[in-house]
Order: C-alpha cells, then structure tokens, then sequence
C-alpha cells in the first residue's frame, strides 16, 4: 500500500511518499481503509523532533494521527464494529498512520463517524473535537452562565470551545481577526472583537472573564498578562503555553496535552448529527503532498483546517 513516511527528523523534505506492508490487525485493533486523515500543528512538532524527549517514537513514522474511514478488518476480541461501518479515531500520537491507504487502530479509540457529513470530512473532528472538549469542561470546566474569553477563537479548536461552550450555556466572548466576526456568531458567540491590545486589559473586552481560553501562540510576558483577564476565583485554560496562576486571587490554570477517549469522541460525533457542532474544513489535499502541506503550514499559508485525502 502507499504512505507517507519519515524515517529520520528534519523538515517537511524528510517526508517520503511510498510503499509499505500493509499492517495486520493485533489483538484489540481495528484495521480501517482510511478515507482521509487531517493536519494539526502536533504533526509538524513530531516530524521535526521537537517532542522526541517527551514522546519517543519509533522511525520510520507515518504521520495522521485524526483518521476517517470503513473498517476493513477486525482483530482478535474486538466487538461492536462490522466490517464496512464507517468510522472516526484518534490515533496514537506515538504511533499514529492515517497517511495510508490502511491504518490500524485500538478498538476502544474507535466510534461510528458522523452520519450528516462527508466521511473524508469527519476526519477534522478527532483530535481538534477531543482537544476542545478537554480544554472547555476538563480544564476550564465550563458550566451553564459563566463567562468565558476565547482567544484564537476561529481556529481549528478555538471554533468548537466557541460552539461547546455557547450549547453548554456559558456566555462566550471570541477574540479574533474580523473577518471571521459573522461565523463566530453564527457559533454562538454573544460577542466577537478584534485581536487583544493586552496592554488595554480585560475592561476593554468587557472583562474579567470566569474563564479564559487560550489558543494563540504569544511570548511568556503576553501569556502572564492574560492572567488579568481571569476573574478572581477563575482559570486559564491553553492549549498554546502555559498562562501563569495567581494564587492571591484564586487564579488557576491548566494546560492542554489532549489524549484520545472514545466516549467523548462519540459525543462530539452526536453533536455533529444533531447539528450543535459545525466543522469547519478550509481545504482538502491529497496524501501525496503531504510534504508541501507541511512546507505551507511552517510558511504559514495554510488557508485553516486541512483535510489529507488517503491514497
């Protein structure tokens, strides 16, 4: 079968477009013919080597950790899935594969995929809809009334806390460019304005927030400044570095290493078919130029979220 591989760390020129062994399902695997995987920033950071200490893996890789497809076979002990069923996971990050013709995944990371959308499209749903959920209701633990600031608001995660938090009550406020301003209301958020000015602070956005949470990028100094947009008592959330606490008014916070679960996947795919969650898919490029899609992304040019059609 065909895949993209690295077999050493570097930039996106390590990435190889070629055959491999098809893999065979293990005990409490499933062998899914993948329709299409998706870009995260994740991929880059792996494929550079720059998350070697932290998540060793073993060369060569192949890149694809969202993944979309039908089951084409089932391993040992592995219940309530049938060959043919349509399907969506999270794969491994030390291990991933969806940029292949097969991938194998564990059983329990694997959930039946969106009914109302086009399978290759799910595949944008995995680890961005896992990262969301984790960040809103396990580390900023959301609740039906709070307030809460959603920095990078547009983006891959930033859209779904946008569409998570608004379905679970909380009032949201979207920071980002405008011209995403009528999406982002179309998400639910009750108001949408421009870039931060940090050192305007919270009054100018209509703060303190009881939560914050953070998807841009920014220096340790900006990070520590968004500390005073939590209300005393709140907490900062981020998936882009650390925000720093103050304990004297009760400010904690929590950053975002998202894990694969199942069950919360399966959630987030019931709210995709009860229309409560909207995926936003900016482009579609096939597995063969993974490695301009990697170039465009450390260049900045990716137009958004990036679906990776297989094969």
């Amino acid at each position: 079968m065909k895949a993209v591989r690295f077999h050493e760390f570097g930039g996106s020129e390590v990435l190889r477009y070629e055959d491999v062994d098809r893999p065979v399902p293990g005990a409490g695997q499933v062998l899914v013919r993948v329709a299409a995987t998706s870009f995260n920033p994740v991929d880059d950071h792996i494929r550079a080597g720059a998350l070697a200490e932290m998540l060793p893996i073993a060369l060569p890789y192949v890149p694809g950790i969202d993944l979309a497809g039908t089951v084409a076979e089932l391993g040992a002990g592995v219940t309530g899935l049938d060959v043919g069923d349509r399907v969506v996971a999270m794969l491994p990050l030390d291990s991933a594969g969806g940029a292949a013709e097969y991938a194998l995944a564990p059983a329990e990371s694997v959930v039946p995929a969106p009914r109302t959308i086009e399978l290759v499209d799910a595949a944008a749903l995995p680890l961005t809809g896992l990262a969301a959920w984790q960040t809103a209701f396990e580390l900023a633990e959301l609740k039906p009334g709070q307030t809460v600031l959603v920095n990078g608001a547009a983006g891959a995660v930033g859209s779904l806390v946008v569409q998570l938090a608004a379905d679970a009550g909380a009032h949201v406020t979207a920071v980002d460019a405008p011209r995403h301003a009528d999406r982002l209301r179309d998400y639910g958020a009750d108001r949408v304005v421009g870039p931060l000015d940090l050192a305007a602070g919270p009054a100018a956005v209509g703060g303190p927030f009881q939560a914050v949470v953070n998807h841009v990028r920014v220096s340790p100094e900006e990070l520590a400044r968004l500390t005073h947009y939590v209300a005393d008592g709140g907490v900062a959330a981020s998936t882009a570095g650390p925000i720093p606490e103050d304990p004297a008014r009760k400010v904690r916070a929590a950053n975002l290493w998202v894990r694969g679960d199942g069950s919360q996947l399966a959630n987030l795919v019931a709210k995709v078919d009860a229309g409560t969650l909207r995926l936003h898919v900016a482009a579609h490029r096939p597995a063969a130029d993974l490695a301009t899609v990697h170039e465009d992304a450390g260049a900045g040019r990716l137009p958004g979220k990036t679906v990776v059609l297989a094969p």
